[in-house]
C-alpha cells in the first residue's frame, strides 16, 4: 500500500497564478526525488459548513481558494528520503521564501493507505 503526504491550504485569489506556478514547479521535484504521484486541486464544490468544512478548516477568507492537494510515495520510508531531497532542492527554495499562502493555516500530514485501488 502506498503512503500519503496530503496537504490542505487557502490561497489568495490575487496569488493564485504565481501559486499554481510554484506547484508546477514542486510538482516536478516531488517526481523526480522519487514521488509516485502529485496532484494539486482547486475548490469546485466545497461548501461553507456549520460547523465544519473544508474551508473552516484552513480559515479561508472571502478572497481566498480552497486548495487540496497530495503527494504519494511506495512507503513511508521512501515518502521520508523523498521530502529530505525536495526541501534540499535549490528549486523550491523560492516557493519556500515567498509563500503564497498563509503557511499557518495549512494543514498536512502523512497517510497510511489501507484500501487501494
Amino acid at each position: 500500500m502506498s503512503y500519503v503526504d496530503g496537504f490542505l491550504l487557502s490561497v489568495p485569489k490575487s496569488n493564485l497564478e504565481t501559486y499554481k506556478e510554484h506547484a508546477r514547479v514542486s510538482a516536478g521535484v516531488w517526481l523526480e526525488h522519487g514521488a509516485t504521484g502529485y496532484v494539486e486541486c482547486l475548490a469546485d464544490d466545497v461548501p461553507y459548513g456549520e460547523l465544519t468544512s473544508f474551508p473552516r478548516a484552513v480559515q479561508a477568507k472571502d478572497d481566498e481558494i480552497v486548495v487540496f492537494a497530495w503527494a504519494t510515495y511506495p512507503d513511508k520510508a521512501k515518502r521520508d528520503e523523498v521530502m529530505k531531497k525536495v526541501f534540499e532542492d535549490p528549486r523550491m527554495k523560492p516557493a519556500m521564501e515567498n509563500m503564497q499562502f498563509d503557511g499557518k493555516r495549512m494543514i498536512y500530514g502523512g497517510f497510511d493507505a489501507f484500501i487501494e485501488r
